[in-house]
């Protein structure tokens, strides 16, 4: 980074240090902060979505919907969230590359399948083997969300759910009363406060989420814990920054990394519901009306 950390092993104090931390594997590490972050951005609104659908077809009237629903709900909640982290973009890689071995290689004679091996023509791996390596990342990046947003979803979805369900069903029934269809209803009655009693749940879901981003690095992603080991170990004088085992203070660094995140969505979940409290005839939203009285 600097002209003077040319030769690392002439340096000591504070200038190895500075050299130290903007080496190249330090800056990866840094980088590996952002793609935890972007993870959690795209993450987070891809598993509302899911969830949401997840929601609708659980409450759906037809019995195939509703099943469907139901069954994704049950089956995600029911399984290990590791055991879908690991199977999901396995099976997704290995589908499509599938498909498109179909489409490119229709003569290719020999199988797919060779006992344990899955082996494709060249022409249909995904991506190809001479594309650029942050077009692997991405890939990679891109099935590693589909996991997070399919397992977090069906947990958005038994939340989301069990907030339709809350909300009073005389105000529906007063809804259809007037006229209102029930899609009319659901979306003028049901929407607007399910979010009060849903809150409380996706917030404690958002934490889980935080916590289980380390969970990229058995996806193929280097994450900031997989760098904090690697960069905390032991270096001996064959590195050019040797140093003995500095692990803890790479973990403690992820630890305040961790509580300043969590301590941040805290009061933004806080301020979120307040104001979605305001106004509704909940407990929370008749606290806020008797303390402004």
């Amino acid at each position: 980074m600097f002209e003077y950390c040319s030769d690392p092993k002439s340096l000591e104090g504070l200038v190895w240090l500075s050299c130290y931390l903007t080496s190249g594997t330090h800056l990866m590490m840094y980088w590996s902060v952002l793609t935890v972050l972007l993870l959690l951005a795209l993450a987070a609104p891809a598993a509302l979505l899911f969830g949401f659908g997840g929601a609708l077809m659980a409450r759906s009237l037809n019995p195939v919907t509703r099943t469907f629903g139901k069954g994704y709900i049950s089956m995600v909640r029911g399984v290990p969230d590791v055991v879908f982290f690991l199977f999901v973009p396995l099976a997704v890689d290995q589908g499509l590359e599938y498909l498109n071995h179909k489409i490119r290689c229709s003569d290719w004679s020999e199988p797919v399948r060779r006992g344990v091996d899955f082996v494709v023509c060249p022409a249909a791996k995904i991506p190809q083997s001479s594309a650029p390596a942050f077009v692997h990342d991405a890939y990679s990046f891109a099935l590693a969300l589909l996991a997070f947003a399919l397992v977090f979803g069906a947990f958005a979805a038994n939340t989301l759910h069990g907030a339709m369900a809350a909300v009073p069903k005389a105000q529906v029934e007063t809804a259809e009363a007037y006229g209102m269809n029930r899609a009319q209803a659901f979306r003028r009655v049901i929407l607007p406060q399910m979010w009060v009693y849903a809150l409380p749940g996706l917030s404690n879901l958002w934490m889980i989420l935080i916590k289980a981003t380390p969970l990229l690095f058995l996806l193929g992603i280097k994450d900031i814990v997989y760098w904090a080991r690697e960069l905390g170990g032991s270096k001996t004088s064959v590195y050019a920054y040797a140093h003995p085992d500095w692990r803890v203070w790479y973990f403690l660094g992820l630890l305040v990394f961790y509580l300043v995140l969590t301590a941040i969505s805290e009061k933004v979940f806080s301020r979120l519901q307040r104001r979605l409290s305001t106004g509704q005839a909940t407990a929370s939203g008749e606290a806020l009306r008797r303390a402004g009285a």
